[in-house]
């Protein structure tokens, strides 16, 4: 790829006290490319300061990271998207080698890995949180990224436009790399390194609940793109519940021929047929899944990649 158009995506929310230094960072760093700052809704001067540091300023009203990423995606037309955080946190300085991997390699996505050079950069909850939905997506879709949760990346164009953004929040890295391993893309991982905020901005990602919509984002992705297993399992489950329950109830009927407990023999009839009832669930959804994949993949297809 010859001189390729690069775009800098940052999302931002209340970074007045990082933006700056964060545009001047990616400017130095990427001389050529494009500094995009997208606010959402931030309620300080994240703004004016944008505009000051000679970034592009537009804003998303619909809040939540995953809204201005899905924006940005469409918005913003390049030939390699490098996304990070306008928080300061991440390394600028390390984006032309993620990018030199992403072009040279023909890659799709190269993932910026965290490499912690505070320890107020990474609070322990977070950094517990991301190996188990880390390993949590490995056993789910049989292998991962060491780091699912950083928003340091670098994409293509072709991920880019060919990727359906659904998520509203922090659970878009999630969904982006669900994205990739769903789709075989070509990916790599840099380790980076990640530093503390500056003084006077703070984080918006709460431990808990945006690790419980993480977590519950795997799940419904994996409900989604592994139907048999999910019904399948579902339907194991309440099969094993009923075997358990009609036991006595078989041993009984042996000895005496009679059956006297009607409502547990109801009660395991209706358990197999719900158990059946899933599992053909899980085989017209997998069909439906497949055909599905197929359309995402030619769409993917459809758009050069970044050797083309």
């Amino acid at each position: 790829m010859t001189n390729p158009r690069i775009a800098v995506l940052l999302p931002c929310y209340n970074e007045e006290a990082a933006i700056a230094q964060t545009i001047a960072g990616f400017r130095d760093a990427l001389p050529g490319a494009a500094i995009y700052v997208y606010d959402n809704n931030s309620r300080d001067r994240t703004i004016a300061v944008a505009r000051e540091a000679g970034a592009v300023v537009r804003s998303e009203r619909m809040q939540g990271k995953g809204n201005v990423v899905r924006r940005m995606f469409a918005d913003i037309d390049a030939d390699i998207y490098v996304m990070a955080d306008g928080d300061a946190t991440y390394d600028a300085a390390s984006a032309p080698a993620l990018v030199e991997l992403l072009v040279h390699e023909g890659l799709d996505m190269v993932v910026g890995s965290r490499v912690t050079q505070a320890d107020a950069a990474y609070r322990r909850g977070h950094r517990f949180g991301n190996r188990a939905l880390t390993g949590m997506l490995a056993r789910l879709f049989g292998r991962s990224f060491t780091d699912i949760l950083s928003g340091y990346r670098v994409f293509s164009r072709r991920f880019v436009k060919s990727f359906p953004v659904l998520s509203s929040g922090f659970e878009i890295e999630t969904e982006i790399s669900v994205h990739a391993l769903e789709l075989k893309m070509p990916t790599a991982e840099i380790e980076t390194p990640y530093f503390a905020r500056p003084e006077g901005s703070e984080s918006k990602l709460s431990t808990y609940s945006d690790g419980f919509r993480i977590a519950r984002t795997i799940a419904t992705l994996y409900r989604i793109e592994r139907p048999l297993w999910f019904f399948g399992s579902i339907a194991v489950l309440l099969a094993a519940v009923a075997v358990i329950l009609s036991i006595p109830l078989f041993l009984t009927y042996l000895d005496t021929h009679t059956v006297p407990r009607f409502p547990t023999a109801i009660l395991a009839t209706g358990l197999v047929i719900v158990a059946v009832l899933n599992l053909f669930a899980g085989l017209i959804l997998d069909t439906v899944v497949h055909g599905r994949r197929e359309v995402r993949r030619l769409a993917y297809l459809a758009v050069p990649g970044p050797s083309g």
